[in-house]
Protein backbone atom coordinates (compact mmCIF):
# COMPACT_ATOMS: atom_id res chain seq x y z
CA UNK A 1 0.00 0.00 0.00
CA UNK A 2 2.83 2.16 0.54
CA UNK A 3 4.69 1.69 -2.51
CA UNK A 4 1.34 2.49 -4.27
CA UNK A 5 0.63 5.88 -2.89
CA UNK A 6 4.30 6.80 -3.56
CA UNK A 7 4.55 5.67 -6.83
CA UNK A 8 0.58 7.33 -7.59
CA UNK A 9 2.78 10.45 -5.99
CA UNK A 10 5.43 10.36 -8.70
CA UNK A 11 3.46 10.02 -11.01
CA UNK A 12 0.84 12.92 -10.26
CA UNK A 13 4.22 15.05 -9.88
CA UNK A 14 5.34 14.21 -12.81
CA UNK A 15 2.40 15.17 -14.87
CA UNK A 16 2.06 18.42 -12.80
CA UNK A 17 5.81 19.55 -13.65
CA UNK A 18 5.05 18.73 -17.58
CA UNK A 19 7.26 15.30 -17.83
CA UNK A 20 4.76 12.95 -18.69
CA UNK A 21 4.48 13.60 -22.45
CA UNK A 22 3.40 11.51 -25.66
CA UNK A 23 6.57 9.45 -25.95
CA UNK A 24 5.57 8.53 -29.76
CA UNK A 25 6.06 11.96 -31.38
CA UNK A 26 9.35 11.34 -33.36
CA UNK A 27 7.06 8.75 -35.24
CA UNK A 28 4.37 10.93 -36.33
CA UNK A 29 3.81 11.95 -39.76
CA UNK A 30 5.24 14.89 -40.63
CA UNK A 31 2.44 17.49 -40.55
CA UNK A 32 1.20 15.97 -37.18
CA UNK A 33 5.27 16.95 -35.54
CA UNK A 34 3.99 20.65 -34.19
CA UNK A 35 1.65 19.06 -31.64
CA UNK A 36 3.29 19.49 -28.13
CA UNK A 37 2.84 16.59 -25.81
CA UNK A 38 -0.13 18.13 -24.00
CA UNK A 39 -2.17 17.90 -27.17
CA UNK A 40 -1.61 14.55 -27.52
CA UNK A 41 -3.27 13.76 -24.61
CA UNK A 42 -6.54 12.39 -24.22
CA UNK A 43 -8.97 14.59 -22.66
CA UNK A 44 -8.83 12.70 -19.38
CA UNK A 45 -5.42 13.13 -18.81
CA UNK A 46 -5.31 17.03 -19.82
CA UNK A 47 -8.26 17.51 -17.52
CA UNK A 48 -6.06 15.78 -15.08
CA UNK A 49 -3.19 17.47 -15.41
CA UNK A 50 -4.37 20.75 -15.15
CA UNK A 51 -6.34 19.45 -11.95
CA UNK A 52 -2.86 18.47 -10.16
CA UNK A 53 -1.18 21.50 -11.78
CA UNK A 54 -3.62 23.68 -9.66
CA UNK A 55 -2.34 21.95 -6.68
CA UNK A 56 1.00 24.22 -7.00
CA UNK A 57 -0.61 27.49 -8.30
CA UNK A 58 0.59 30.18 -6.01
CA UNK A 59 1.24 33.89 -6.24
CA UNK A 60 4.82 35.07 -6.89
CA UNK A 61 4.51 38.17 -5.64
CA UNK A 62 4.09 36.03 -2.36
CA UNK A 63 5.31 32.91 -2.66
CA UNK A 64 8.78 31.98 -4.29
CA UNK A 65 8.47 28.30 -5.68
CA UNK A 66 11.55 26.12 -5.78
CA UNK A 67 13.69 26.54 -8.22
CA UNK A 68 15.81 23.07 -7.35
CA UNK A 69 14.20 18.97 -8.14
CA UNK A 70 16.22 17.22 -5.12
CA UNK A 71 17.14 18.10 -1.99
CA UNK A 72 19.08 16.79 1.20
CA UNK A 73 18.50 17.25 4.79
CA UNK A 74 19.59 15.99 8.18
CA UNK A 75 16.59 15.93 10.64
CA UNK A 76 16.91 15.62 14.63
CA UNK A 77 13.06 14.41 15.54
CA UNK A 78 11.93 14.44 19.42
CA UNK A 79 8.47 12.86 20.36
CA UNK A 80 6.72 13.68 23.69
CA UNK A 81 3.21 12.12 25.20
CA UNK A 82 1.26 12.72 27.72
CA UNK A 83 -2.25 10.79 28.96
CA UNK A 84 -4.10 12.46 31.71
CA UNK A 85 -6.61 10.22 33.32
CA UNK A 86 -9.43 11.53 36.23
CA UNK A 87 -12.60 9.93 37.53
CA UNK A 88 -15.50 11.62 39.20
CA UNK A 89 -14.26 12.20 42.31
CA UNK A 90 -11.59 14.47 41.40
CA UNK A 91 -8.91 11.50 41.41
CA UNK A 92 -6.41 11.83 38.88
CA UNK A 93 -3.08 10.38 37.06
CA UNK A 94 -0.83 11.12 34.58
CA UNK A 95 0.89 9.18 32.34
CA UNK A 96 4.27 9.76 30.37
CA UNK A 97 6.62 7.89 28.23
CA UNK A 98 10.40 9.52 28.21
CA UNK A 99 10.85 11.49 25.40
CA UNK A 100 12.37 9.90 21.65
CA UNK A 101 15.00 11.32 20.39
CA UNK A 102 15.98 10.45 16.70
CA UNK A 103 18.38 11.27 14.01
CA UNK A 104 18.79 10.65 10.68
CA UNK A 105 19.05 11.52 6.73
CA UNK A 106 16.19 12.40 4.49
CA UNK A 107 16.26 12.90 0.54
CA UNK A 108 13.69 14.67 -1.13
CA UNK A 109 12.39 14.74 -5.17
CA UNK A 110 10.13 17.83 -5.43
CA UNK A 111 7.31 17.20 -2.82
CA UNK A 112 7.96 13.50 -1.81
CA UNK A 113 10.91 13.32 1.35
CA UNK A 114 11.97 10.07 2.38
CA UNK A 115 14.03 9.50 5.14
CA UNK A 116 15.07 7.14 8.19
CA UNK A 117 15.96 8.01 11.56
CA UNK A 118 17.32 6.22 14.53
CA UNK A 119 16.09 6.40 18.62
CA UNK A 120 19.22 7.49 20.41
CA UNK A 121 17.48 6.16 23.48
CA UNK A 122 17.23 2.82 21.90
CA UNK A 123 20.61 1.92 21.43
CA UNK A 124 21.28 -0.21 24.68
CA UNK A 125 17.70 -1.35 25.77
CA UNK A 126 14.56 -0.84 23.13
CA UNK A 127 10.89 -0.40 24.87
CA UNK A 128 8.78 -1.53 22.23
CA UNK A 129 7.87 1.51 21.39
CA UNK A 130 6.44 2.33 17.67
CA UNK A 131 5.97 6.25 15.61
CA UNK A 132 5.28 6.49 12.41
CA UNK A 133 4.70 10.35 11.01
CA UNK A 134 3.59 11.10 7.71
CA UNK A 135 3.01 14.25 6.60
CA UNK A 136 2.11 15.68 2.89
CA UNK A 137 2.49 19.27 2.40
CA UNK A 138 1.02 20.74 -1.04
CA UNK A 139 -0.73 24.51 -1.67
CA UNK A 140 -4.10 23.67 -1.57
CA UNK A 141 -3.95 20.03 0.56
CA UNK A 142 -2.41 18.67 3.26
CA UNK A 143 -2.64 15.86 5.49
CA UNK A 144 -1.18 14.29 8.23
CA UNK A 145 -1.01 10.40 9.22
CA UNK A 146 0.48 8.90 12.21
CA UNK A 147 0.77 5.64 13.93
CA UNK A 148 1.63 5.43 17.67
CA UNK A 149 2.00 1.96 20.11
CA UNK A 150 3.42 2.94 23.32
CA UNK A 151 6.52 0.45 24.59
CA UNK A 152 6.92 0.15 28.58
CA UNK A 153 8.70 3.23 29.24
CA UNK A 154 5.69 5.08 30.81
CA UNK A 155 6.29 7.17 34.50
CA UNK A 156 3.78 8.51 36.57
CA UNK A 157 4.24 12.21 36.03
CA UNK A 158 1.49 12.89 38.69
CA UNK A 159 -0.84 12.18 41.23
CA UNK A 160 -3.47 13.18 42.98
CA UNK A 161 -5.64 11.32 45.27
CA UNK A 162 -7.18 14.48 47.56
CA UNK A 163 -5.72 17.52 49.25
CA UNK A 164 -5.06 16.22 52.12
CA UNK A 165 -2.65 13.35 50.75
CA UNK A 166 1.03 14.05 49.76
CA UNK A 167 1.96 11.41 46.63
CA UNK A 168 5.34 13.17 45.68
CA UNK A 169 6.92 9.59 46.22
CA UNK A 170 5.20 8.87 43.30
CA UNK A 171 6.45 11.46 40.58
CA UNK A 172 8.54 9.64 38.22
CA UNK A 173 7.45 5.96 39.42
CA UNK A 174 7.91 3.48 36.50
CA UNK A 175 5.08 1.82 35.85
CA UNK A 176 4.58 -0.93 33.16
CA UNK A 177 1.15 -2.51 33.28
CA UNK A 178 -0.01 0.84 30.91
CA UNK A 179 -0.20 0.74 27.66
CA UNK A 180 -1.54 2.58 24.58
CA UNK A 181 -1.63 3.15 20.98
CA UNK A 182 -3.24 5.99 18.54
CA UNK A 183 -3.53 5.58 14.59
CA UNK A 184 -5.19 7.88 12.08
CA UNK A 185 -5.40 11.15 9.35
CA UNK A 186 -5.89 14.90 9.41
CA UNK A 187 -6.78 16.36 6.08
CA UNK A 188 -7.19 19.74 5.69
CA UNK A 189 -7.61 22.31 2.81
CA UNK A 190 -6.25 26.28 2.86
CA UNK A 191 -8.89 28.05 1.49
CA UNK A 192 -5.67 31.23 0.76
CA UNK A 193 -3.68 28.62 -0.95
CA UNK A 194 -2.00 31.40 -3.80
CA UNK A 195 -0.88 33.91 -1.59
CA UNK A 196 -0.12 31.55 1.70
CA UNK A 197 2.53 28.83 1.78
CA UNK A 198 2.53 25.43 3.97
CA UNK A 199 5.32 23.94 2.60
CA UNK A 200 7.04 27.08 2.61
CA UNK A 201 7.28 26.69 6.39
CA UNK A 202 6.75 22.94 7.16
CA UNK A 203 8.30 21.14 3.68
CA UNK A 204 10.75 23.64 2.82
CA UNK A 205 9.84 23.10 -0.77
CA UNK A 206 8.50 27.10 -1.51
CA UNK A 207 9.59 30.38 -0.03
CA UNK A 208 7.24 33.06 1.49
CA UNK A 209 8.05 36.50 0.91
CA UNK A 210 5.00 38.02 2.07
CA UNK A 211 3.33 37.82 5.44
CA UNK A 212 0.11 36.09 4.91
CA UNK A 213 -2.49 34.28 6.71
CA UNK A 214 -5.36 31.58 5.59
CA UNK A 215 -8.45 30.02 7.08
CA UNK A 216 -8.03 26.30 7.65
CA UNK A 217 -10.99 23.39 7.17
CA UNK A 218 -10.47 19.66 7.40
CA UNK A 219 -11.64 16.04 8.64
CA UNK A 220 -9.56 13.27 11.18
CA UNK A 221 -10.14 10.05 11.83
CA UNK A 222 -8.51 8.44 14.31
CA UNK A 223 -8.77 5.27 16.79
CA UNK A 224 -7.59 5.08 20.17
CA UNK A 225 -6.72 2.09 22.71
CA UNK A 226 -5.63 2.43 26.33
CA UNK A 227 -5.46 -0.27 28.85
CA UNK A 228 -4.17 -0.01 32.50
CA UNK A 229 -3.77 -2.65 35.16
CA UNK A 230 -5.04 -0.76 38.28
CA UNK A 231 -3.92 -3.80 40.25
CA UNK A 232 -0.18 -3.46 39.54
CA UNK A 233 -0.55 -0.02 39.98
CA UNK A 234 -2.13 0.26 43.37
CA UNK A 235 0.31 -2.60 44.18
CA UNK A 236 3.21 0.66 42.90
CA UNK A 237 1.51 2.80 45.30
CA UNK A 238 1.50 0.84 48.45
CA UNK A 239 4.93 0.15 47.94
CA UNK A 240 6.20 3.55 46.96
CA UNK A 241 4.08 5.40 49.78
CA UNK A 242 4.12 2.85 51.97
CA UNK A 243 1.61 3.00 55.44
CA UNK A 244 0.06 6.56 54.35
CA UNK A 245 -2.18 5.10 51.78
CA UNK A 246 -5.03 3.25 53.35
CA UNK A 247 -6.52 0.60 51.27
CA UNK A 248 -9.49 1.49 48.80
CA UNK A 249 -8.65 5.20 48.75
CA UNK A 250 -7.91 5.24 45.32
CA UNK A 251 -10.87 4.64 43.49
CA UNK A 252 -9.78 2.33 40.49
CA UNK A 253 -13.73 1.45 40.09
CA UNK A 254 -14.15 4.77 38.57
CA UNK A 255 -11.80 4.55 36.38
CA UNK A 256 -11.48 2.43 32.61
CA UNK A 257 -9.10 -0.02 32.73
CA UNK A 258 -9.43 -1.15 28.96
CA UNK A 259 -11.08 1.80 26.73
CA UNK A 260 -11.27 1.95 22.71
CA UNK A 261 -12.61 4.85 21.13
CA UNK A 262 -12.91 5.67 17.42
CA UNK A 263 -12.56 9.80 16.87
CA UNK A 264 -14.04 11.53 13.65
CA UNK A 265 -13.47 15.30 13.75
CA UNK A 266 -14.47 18.25 12.10
CA UNK A 267 -12.06 21.21 11.96
CA UNK A 268 -11.48 25.06 11.42
CA UNK A 269 -8.73 27.25 12.00
CA UNK A 270 -6.21 29.57 10.96
CA UNK A 271 -2.66 29.88 10.54
CA UNK A 272 -0.18 32.60 9.49
CA UNK A 273 3.07 33.10 8.18
CA UNK A 274 5.22 36.11 9.36
CA UNK A 275 7.85 36.96 7.32
CA UNK A 276 10.40 38.91 9.96
CA UNK A 277 13.20 39.34 7.96
CA UNK A 278 14.62 38.09 4.19
CA UNK A 279 14.51 34.71 4.12
CA UNK A 280 13.36 34.47 7.36
CA UNK A 281 9.59 32.82 8.59
CA UNK A 282 7.43 32.24 11.33
CA UNK A 283 4.63 30.58 10.82
CA UNK A 284 1.78 29.71 14.17
CA UNK A 285 -1.09 27.49 12.78
CA UNK A 286 -4.00 26.12 15.53
CA UNK A 287 -6.95 23.78 14.25
CA UNK A 288 -9.90 23.30 16.44
CA UNK A 289 -12.68 20.84 16.18
CA UNK A 290 -15.92 19.13 17.20
CA UNK A 291 -15.01 15.28 17.67
CA UNK A 292 -17.19 12.77 17.94
CA UNK A 293 -16.39 9.30 20.06
CA UNK A 294 -17.55 6.27 19.58
CA UNK A 295 -16.45 4.00 22.40
CA UNK A 296 -16.43 0.65 23.53
CA UNK A 297 -14.29 -0.50 27.05
CA UNK A 298 -15.69 -1.38 30.54
CA UNK A 299 -16.99 1.55 31.90
CA UNK A 300 -20.64 0.66 30.96
CA UNK A 301 -21.20 3.11 28.23
CA UNK A 302 -19.74 0.95 25.33
CA UNK A 303 -21.86 1.49 21.96
CA UNK A 304 -22.92 -0.12 18.98
CA UNK A 305 -24.29 1.74 15.79
CA UNK A 306 -22.80 4.87 14.91
CA UNK A 307 -25.95 6.89 14.24
CA UNK A 308 -28.68 4.73 16.10
CA UNK A 309 -26.60 5.65 19.34
CA UNK A 310 -25.84 8.97 18.65
CA UNK A 311 -25.39 10.81 21.95
CA UNK A 312 -24.20 14.61 21.88
CA UNK A 313 -22.27 13.76 25.33
CA UNK A 314 -20.09 12.08 22.97
CA UNK A 315 -18.99 15.51 21.57
CA UNK A 316 -15.47 16.69 22.63
CA UNK A 317 -13.35 19.74 21.37
CA UNK A 318 -9.63 18.65 19.82
CA UNK A 319 -7.27 20.47 18.86
CA UNK A 320 -4.10 20.70 16.26
CA UNK A 321 -1.03 23.34 17.29
CA UNK A 322 1.52 23.17 14.30
CA UNK A 323 4.58 26.33 14.90
CA UNK A 324 7.43 26.74 12.43
CA UNK A 325 10.92 28.74 12.17
CA UNK A 326 13.13 28.56 9.34
CA UNK A 327 15.80 30.50 7.26
CA UNK A 328 15.76 29.31 3.59
CA UNK A 329 17.73 31.01 0.46
CA UNK A 330 16.04 28.74 -1.69
CA UNK A 331 19.74 26.74 -1.42
CA UNK A 332 20.28 26.01 1.79
CA UNK A 333 17.69 26.03 4.58
CA UNK A 334 17.88 25.30 8.63
CA UNK A 335 14.68 25.39 11.04
CA UNK A 336 12.45 24.01 13.07
CA UNK A 337 9.26 22.88 13.96
CA UNK A 338 6.56 21.08 15.79
CA UNK A 339 3.07 19.60 15.43
CA UNK A 340 0.60 18.33 18.43
CA UNK A 341 -2.34 16.65 18.48
CA UNK A 342 -4.73 16.75 21.91
CA UNK A 343 -7.51 14.69 21.97
CA UNK A 344 -10.10 14.70 24.71
CA UNK A 345 -12.05 11.70 25.65
CA UNK A 346 -14.91 12.35 28.84
CA UNK A 347 -17.95 10.34 30.34
CA UNK A 348 -19.85 10.93 33.59
CA UNK A 349 -17.39 8.63 35.74
CA UNK A 350 -14.05 8.54 33.78
CA UNK A 351 -12.46 10.94 31.61
CA UNK A 352 -8.99 11.03 29.54
CA UNK A 353 -6.98 13.42 27.84
CA UNK A 354 -4.16 12.52 25.46
CA UNK A 355 -1.62 15.05 23.94
CA UNK A 356 1.02 13.82 22.01
CA UNK A 357 3.48 15.62 19.36
CA UNK A 358 7.11 16.20 18.07
CA UNK A 359 9.87 19.20 17.75
CA UNK A 360 12.29 18.48 14.61
CA UNK A 361 14.96 19.78 14.07
CA UNK A 362 16.97 19.94 10.26
CA UNK A 363 19.23 21.32 7.95
CA UNK A 364 19.30 21.02 4.44
CA UNK A 365 20.47 21.56 1.06
CA UNK A 366 18.81 22.22 -2.79
CA UNK A 367 20.39 20.72 -5.77
CA UNK A 368 19.62 20.03 -9.12
CA UNK A 369 18.43 23.33 -11.14
CA UNK A 370 14.52 22.48 -12.86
Amino acid sequence: MKTAIKIYCLVLLAMASGQVRASATDSLPEQHKEYSGHQLRTPFLNKLYQWVKEFSSVDTNYIEPQRYNYTFMMQNTNTYEVYHLRNHKGQEVVFSPRPAYKVGPYFGWRWIFLGYTIDLTQFKNGDGRRDLNLSFYSSQIGMDLFYRKSGNSYRVKRLTLGDDIDTSPMKNAQFEGFNSSVKGFNLYYIFNHRKFSYPAAYSQSTVQRRSCGSAIGGIGYTKHTLNVNWQEFEELVEKRMGGTLSSGILDTTAIAGNVSYTDYSLSGGYAYNWVFAYNCLFDISLQTGLSYKRSTGNTNTSTSGFLKNFDFKNINVDGILRVGLIWNNTRWFVGANSIFHTYNYSKSRFSTNNIFGSVNFYVGYNFGKR
